[in-house]
């Protein structure tokens, strides 16, 4: 029982732990898009100033950072249920562990 419980531990902690990366290359991707988007607003602001730009270019731009910010949002929400599965399981097996505790010293008290 012990063995499982502690297996359990380890493939929680591995999820945990490749969620945590994951949000950190979100938090890269991020970045990136934030530098995108000042970008487009400093186009935007020549496009209102009357400078000519490429059009196609700023759709381009605009349908590109849209794309990427959904595969970042869906990400995100993808590892947010990871972690907030591997607390729920991490949880689980801390009470586990001390009712495994609380039994054992229930069976020492007997003997």
């Amino acid at each position: 029982f012990v063995q499982r419980t502690e297996w359990s531990l380890h493939v929680m902690t591995q999820r945990a732990l490749e969620a945590e990366s994951n949000v950190e290359k979100l938090k890269q991707e991020i970045f990136i898009l934030q530098g995108e988007l000042e970008s487009s607003k400093v186009e935007n602001e020549n496009l209102r100033a009357g400078q000519t730009t490429d059009l196609g270019a700023v759709k381009h731009i605009i349908d590109f950072s849209l794309q990427s910010l959904h595969k970042i949002i869906t990400g995100t929400n993808w590892s947010i249920k990871q972690l907030t599965s591997g607390a729920e399981s991490l949880h689980i097996v801390a009470e586990v562990l001390k009712s495994t505790g609380k039994i054992s010293e229930v069976e020492a008290e007997k003997e």
